[in-house]
């Protein structure tokens, strides 16, 4: 580095970026400051290692690097620690050119999806291109400047490739503001190519400047908020659908006091799940396919549906069947105007918490009637009846369930804990049996549905907990078939000192999938280990994995249990312990919480089954209520 002039200073790209990075400060949500960007999670190769690595290690404690074992699985969990710091914090995520950058794109469409912040940095091949090709590059012969990273493009909110060091003047303050705008709110990448990142450029000293970044609120607009008052004071059977949007605008007291006060009955989307405690009488149930039939019975009858910070997911809205009022109106706050005018609805385009506010002065004095309230109770109570009959213990020598699995750690759980999974069978185990004891205190990834995020996602939000100096733990719920698609973060949990408490149930494969590929008629096939195609020894006897081994060799602490006891007491073992423990049971891969509603898939119009022949005359006949078009 040297000085150029006391108004400029000469650095290469990659130390400008690190030191811009440095200097970016945010709000948080109770008000005090940090460092926008805490940390960044780094696996190098040749091309981020000699440029942008080298400026990482300069920057020492300043800007913290944690070294994954997998690009996509680092990058997923800076996903899960942005998702607990509320996108006020965004861990970003560097790899080098070729296969590290395209592992990171799976990562980047969890955020996409999710509408998370995520910053990625990806080496690129040389600008000059007199190189060319380089190692791991893939060469497009009639675009050559078309890398492997203009795969990014579909999966986030901002992209692009730095061709000269001064481009990052303008890129970075760009991306920043995508990723921070809850109505553009996602990921963003930034391509670097070799040659670039080497280069000197002699910057503007006050582009280094410390600047505190808020997290901005619009206020919606008044014919919109007016509308959506008018029609919530005329409703005879509100309803109330919390979705993602009520975490990251810290709108969760704003929401427990609107409804509480006028009495309208709260359901939560996967997303939204934790918006309110488990007990709070206004809160009902899970809505959608994972979901309850408390809920959907509420939604089913509502007049009026009020959704807060929602996208309306397949999940959350049966494939639209769920709604079966054909009088029903739709108010949808929403900071994204795409999804607040989906389906018809009255927009009210405005941070979630804001609105609430500006809604509850506007409505102030009105009730729901009581014979909605009881109907809302009604429901609740045959819902946690219905939990507690299937959540006991098996009897001896039964198998356990995902469900009573979910049950028991929920029944030791704390307030602080959080509770992590996704994709496959948890997400509507843990969606309907795991019960708030805190708010924003569940994480389950079902906007992408992302086999491989729990361990990964568990490491990154163990760290989150330790930025906020929790006293809690994290729960991470995994099947087989997820823990075999990605496993390598537990030995970055131990490498790194970031606890977690894993449950691994092994039923056998893919059982979530099967009971789809069966339930729509077609026969068991490659899904459960028992069903796949096998040779050698295995097609005879089938090799079992020690998970529990393979926990062990990657430095944690691990035992197998067969009951709920044994469970309850391994966790308590787990608690006290100096790192990440995994607890391996069996679980039935035939029993499942049942609930929900329909959900439209493709199923063959005609086949030699008749299984699958009548599974599409019932989809058919499910789908004939479907609200259709936007």
């Amino acid at each position: 580095m040297e000085a150029a002039s006391s108004s400029t200073v000469r650095l290469t790209t990659s130390e400008a970026i690190v030191r811009w990075m440095i200097a970016q400060r945010t709000r948080l949500e109770d008000g005090t400051e940090a460092q926008l960007f805490p940390g960044v999670f780094a696996i190098f190769g040749h091309g981020n290692v000699t440029c942008l690595g080298h400026s990482l290690q300069q920057a020492g404690d300043a800007m913290p690097t944690w070294r994954g074992q997998n690009e996509q699985g680092m990058a997923l969990a800076a996903v899960a620690y942005n998702k607990a710091m509320k996108g006020r914090q965004i861990m970003a995520a560097t790899s080098s050119v070729g296969p590290g950058a395209t592992n990171m794109v799976t990562a980047a469409g969890v955020a996409m999806s999710n509408r998370l912040p995520l910053l990625l940095f990806s080496g690129d091949s040389f600008t000059n291109r007199i190189p060319d090709p380089v190692l791991q590059q893939v060469e497009h012969f009639t675009t050559p400047s078309t890398t492997v990273n203009d795969s990014f493009r579909a999966v986030t909110v901002f992209w692009d490739r730095i061709t000269h060091p001064a481009q990052i003047l303008s890129a970075l303050p760009a991306a920043t503001s995508q990723m921070l705008d809850p109505a553009t709110r996602g990921p963003a990448f930034i391509g670097l190519p070799q040659d670039v990142q080497a280069q000197a450029y002699d910057y503007p000293t006050r582009f280094f400047d410390p600047v505190v970044h808020e997290v901005p609120r619009p206020r919606p607009d008044v014919s919109e908020i007016v509308e959506a008052a008018r029609l919530i004071k005329d409703a005879h059977t509100p309803l109330i659908i919390a979705g993602g949007g009520v975490h990251y605008s810290v709108a969760e007291a704003e929401l427990q006091a609107f409804a509480s006060e006028r009495g309208i009955p709260v359901v939560e989307t996967v997303a939204g799940k934790s918006s309110l405690l488990g007990d709070d009488p206004s809160y009902i149930g899970p809505i959608g396919v994972t979901g309850s039939e408390a809920a959907n019975n509420l939604a089913a009858e509502a007049d009026v549906i009020i959704t807060v910070g929602c996208r309306l997911q397949d999940f959350t809205t049966g494939s639209w069947t769920l709604f079966t009022n054909d009088n029903t109106v739709f108010v949808n706050i929403n900071t994204t105007r795409f999804d607040a005018v989906k389906h018809r609805s009255v927009p009210v385009v405005g941070d979630a918490r804001e609105t609430l506010r500006e809604l509850a002065d506007l409505t102030s004095g009105y009730q729901t009637n009581d014979a909605w309230k009881e109907v809302a109770a009604h429901n609740k109570a045959g819902f946690r009846s219905y939990l507690d009959s299937i959540g006991t213990p098996p009897a001896d020598g039964e198998p356990l369930s995902y469900r009573t699995v979910v049950r028991a750690i929920n029944d030791v759980a704390t307030e602080d804990d959080i509770c992590l999974a996704a994709a496959g069978g948890f997400p509507g185990e843990v969606n309907n049996g795991w019960w708030s004891k805190g708010v924003h205190t569940f994480d389950c990834e079902y906007g992408y549905s992302c086999m491989g995020y729990e361990l990964a996602g568990g490491w990154g939000a163990s760290m989150a907990l330790e930025t906020k100096q929790s006293e809690g733990d994290v729960f991470v719920f995994v099947g087989d078939g997820s823990y075999l698609m990605m496993n390598s973060d537990l030995y970055s949990s131990v490498l790194t000192g970031h606890k977690m408490i894993v449950l691994v149930c092994d039923n056998g494969g893919f059982a979530v999938i099967n009971r789809l590929q069966t339930g729509q008629g077609g026969e068991p096939f490659n899904n459960l280990l028992s069903d796949t195609r096998r040779g050698g020894p295995a097609a005879q006897d089938l090799v079992k994995v020690d998970f529990a081994g393979h926990a062990r060799s990657m430095g944690c602490y691990a035992e197998n249990v067969s009951s709920i006891d044994e469970m309850k007491a391994a966790v308590e073992r787990a608690r006290t312990a100096d790192r990440t423990t995994v607890i391996v049971t069996d679980v039935d891969p035939y029993t499942w919480t049942e609930g929900g509603c329909s959900w439209e898939v493709g199923v063959p119009e005609v086949s030699a089954l008749q299984g699958v022949n009548d599974a599409k005359a019932a989809m058919e006949k499910s789908m004939a209520n479907q609200r259709k078009g936007w």
